[in-house]
This record gives C-alpha cells, structure tokens and sequence, in this order.
C-alpha cells in the first residue's frame, strides 16, 4: 500500500504529547467509498482523557492568555504555511475518510488556509475601542480579553475547515482548547493538529480527545472547568447541549442544520439557476448546512427548470471522490446512508413525484461504498416532510411558487434559517428578498454554499444560537472574546461623573 493510502493509528493529544486513551480501546474510522477500507484506528476515549485534557488546558492559559497576541499570530501564520504545503495529502485523506471529491476537499483545506492567514493577521489588531471621557484627565477604552478554557466539537463534513474556524480564532483571542472532533473524521481532526503541533503551539493550549459525543462531548460541555462551548452538528444535539449549558451559566454557540432554499424567477438567467441547484443540492452529495434542499420555482418557468434540472441531475458522475472524472461521492456512514433512504420513501409516499434516482447506487467498485443516486423530487409542496426536515443527502424537492411573495413565505415557512438565494435580474426583486427572507446568509445569482471566511457565519432558528463563527467583528472575535471596559482617572480626586456634571 502506497504511504498517501496507509491506515493509520492516531492518538489524543494531550499537554503536548500523543497519548492513548486511558480505557485502552479503539475504534475504526472507514472509507464511506469502500467498507473494507480501515483509514484509521483511534481511541476511544472516556470522561478520565477529558479531565486530563481539561487540566493542561486549565494550566497552559495562564501563560498563553499572556502571551502578546502578535506572537500568538506568528504561530498561526506558521500553520497556514504548513496547511499550504500540504494540502493536496491533507484533501486526499479527507476524501478517503469523509468521502467528498477531491477538489471538494481541497477547497476545505484551502478554506482553513484562509482562516488560518486570516485570524494571523488579527494578532496585529484584536481591536477595541477608545472614547473621550465627559470628565476632565480621564480616559476610556475597551478591550477583547479571552474567556478561558473551550470546548470545541465539530462534524464530520467539513474535517479541516470547521476546525480551523473555531481553533484559530480561539487561540488568536488567547484561550486554550479541548478539541473533540466527529468519530467518523478522527483521522483528519489528528492531522490538523500535527500541522498546529508542528507550528510552534505550546504544550496545553490545544488538546485533543476523540470519542463518541454521548461519552465525550456531553462531559466535555458540562465539565466544571470549561469556561465555554462551541459546537457545529445537528439540532437535536445542539439543542440538548444548549439546556446542559443554560443550567451552568455558561456560554454556547451553537451551528445547527438548514433547509435551504433557492428561489428560481421567471426572469432568470435559467442555465446558471440549474447550475446553481446542480451544486447547491449535489455538492458534497447534499451534505452540508448549506446544502439547497429546496428549490422554489415561478411557475411561468417550472416545467422548464424541472427538464434541465433533471437532465443535469442525471449527468453526475457517481463514485470514489480520489478519482477526476467523480462529481458525487458517498454518505458518510451506514446510519446516514439509511436515513436518506427511509426520506425517499416518505417522498413517495406523501405524493410527490419522484423523477430522477431515488435509489442505492451499487455499480462496479461503488457497491462497496454507500452511494445513493442524485434524488430529484417535483411536485412538492411546502407541508411536506422531505419540504420541511433535514434530510442531509443528495435529495432536491422542486415547489412550484405563483409570485415573488410567496416564494419567500414558503422559504420562511421553516423552522431553520440558514441559508437561502433568489436568481433574478429584476434589482427590485433581490431588494425584496434580501430584506424579507429570514435567514442568515442571503445569495443573489448564487447559489446557497460558497461563503467566505472573513464575513461572520451562521443562522436563525433551528439553525444556529448565539454569537456567530467566521469573521471578524460580529463573528469569530465576538464568540471567542469578551469585553472589558477600562475607566482610568488620573485626576488626583474623586469624581462622579453625572453627578458632578
């Protein structure tokens, strides 16, 4: 076996060292392409690993909180330029382990690299403000000060990105970290913490334990020494995380699921929409948050869309993501794989028309993967199921929509709110949409993935709670700073402010 195709043996990451878990016992993470393929053996960790996560992490943030956030950006340059050099190995274990088409996974370790460069250059700023006094020889300011220990817990489906946006943000801010990654991404979560590792982070500021989240991540979120949460998985999760840390006082950010929508007018640029359902609806087989789930068609136009729709649907070349002429690879596990199957089947059974794939695709090498056919549904109406839940696969419901107004209340009329676009050339119509349209991300001509590091990210609703990841201000800084105010008199005598005005 080639060294790009090995499996390999990864461990926890604790106060600087690589170290098994302390029960002793592992787990496999498996190609979603090929069953038979073991990408990796991890440990399974338990509540003992966390604790002595948690205690080097205690134990590093006094030095690293201290540490000038300029230096503290020297190291994250480091691992931009590391993630750099590597990023074609580091896309081809991703799509090994994950299961999405190289170029795809490229993209989510070039998005890290952005991150990384990115929150780097925020060592240098970190700004916060300085305001005249009303009083005289006195002086005002805030600052962004770090909130201490976080716990950050990520998904499977983007292994690389994801982390990146919640650890190089934390760390730029000056907190320290217990990392505890997918079970199913475990080998990518070991890799990008080498890179961190080999750039310079001292021992204890990042920690990382795998496992399961019913015996990791739960005692991680309610662990007595975390200071803060930040978790990216599904609602019913983050919801239950959400009351753990309601009951402690302590902060949580949450980013959940979406039932995005594309809203397609008959004034359309009509090939580009498809293009943009094509990728919002099949890019990274459907499952991302941002995935467009739905599309909303006039319907002067939707017998139209519905054909080219279908015949670029029907055009997707199906298989191992490690091989060029790919455009769709596999779900990410068995229980998944299921799941998208039992929502077919409701589909059906609700009365909407099932007019491309719909079925397991077990082809040559693909029947020892878990591989379902691009799903197109027409004739869907908004009370549906397969309208209303997230189905996290490649399966498109088409709704017929009479005027602009109701397109958007049939966007609306979900409990997530996430991400959503509009294809238009009326300029009257995007201000219509970005203003009525209750998501957090709105795309004119666009479709609904494609977001940039630099702008905060997140949603409303089921979607998302609490401060925002990515960004600068309003996004990443806020999450993982808090403000200070500092009110220095150097008058020599008391002063009462409004009083003595």
């Amino acid at each position: 076996m080639k060294e790009g195709m090995r499996m390999r043996r990864v461990k926890n990451f604790i106060n600087g060292e690589w170290v098994d878990a302390r029960s002793g016992q592992f787990f496999q993470s498996i190609n979603p392409a090929n069953k038979t393929e073991v990408v990796g053996v991890v440990p399974k960790s338990g509540g003992e690993d966390i604790d002595r996560a948690v205690k080097a992490a205690r134990k590093a943030y006094e030095t690293w909180r201290l540490t000038p956030a300029p230096r503290r950006g020297e190291i994250l340059f480091s691992a931009a330029e590391i993630l750099l050099k590597n990023k074609e190995s580091l896309g081809k274990l991703e799509t090994r382990e994950m299961g999405k088409i190289l170029p795809e996974a490229m993209g989510d370790v070039q998005e890290a690299i952005d991150m990384g460069y990115y929150m780097a250059g925020e060592g240098r700023r970190l700004s916060g403000e300085t305001v005249p006094s009303e009083l005289p020889n006195k002086d005002m300011k805030s600052i962004r000060v770090p909130l201490g220990v976080f716990g950050l817990i990520t998904p499977w489906n983007f292994p690389i990105a994801i982390p990146a946006w919640k650890i190089f943000p934390a760390l730029i801010c000056g907190n320290t970290i217990i990392f505890k990654p997918s079970s199913d991404t475990s080998v990518c979560a070991a890799a990008f913490v080498e890179v961190l590792a080999e750039a310079g982070l001292p021992k204890g500021v990042l920690n990382l334990v795998h496992g399961t989240g019913g015996e990791v991540g739960e005692y991680l979120v309610s662990h007595p020494a975390v200071d803060a949460i930040s978790f990216t998985g599904s609602f019913d999760t983050g919801k239950h995380l959400e009351a753990i840390c309601g009951a402690l006082h302590r902060m949580i950010v949450t980013e959940m699921g979406g039932k995005n929508a594309i809203i397609v007018m008959d004034d359309a640029k009509l090939d580009l929409a498809v293009e943009g359902a094509i990728w919002g609806g099949f890019g990274t087989t459907g499952q991302r948050c941002t995935a467009a789930s739905r599309i909303v068609v006039h319907k002067k136009i939707y017998k139209k869309f519905i054909e080219r729709f279908k015949a670029a649907g029907s055009r997707l070349r199906i298989g191992d993501g490690l091989r060029k002429e790919t455009d769709m690879g596999p779900v990410i596990n068995e229980s998944q794989f299921n799941k998208i199957l039992q929502y077919i089947e409701i589909g059906k059974k609700e009365g909407a028309k099932l007019i491309l794939g719909g079925k397991a695709y077990q082809k040559g090498s693909c029947s020892k993967g878990y591989f379902i056919e691009p799903t197109i549904f027409s004739e869907v109406t908004p009370e549906m199921r397969i309208a209303q839940e997230e189905i996290f696969g490649p399966v498109v419901s088409v709704i017929r929509a009479n005027h602009l107004e109701e397109a958007i209340q049939i966007v609306n009329r979900s409990l997530y709110g996430l991400s959503s676009a509009i294809y238009t050339q009326n300029v009257n119509s995007t201000a219509i949409a970005e203003r009525d349209l209750e998501t957090g991300i709105v795309y004119i001509n666009a479709s609904t993935i494609g977001a940039e590091i630099h702008l905060p990210f997140g949603g409303v609703k089921h979607s998302g709670y609490g401060r925002k990841e990515a960004g600068g201000r309003g996004g990443a800084l806020d999450t993982y700073s808090r403000w200070k105010v500092i009110y220095r008199d150097f008058s020599g005598r008391l002063q009462k402010a409004q009083i003595d005005k």
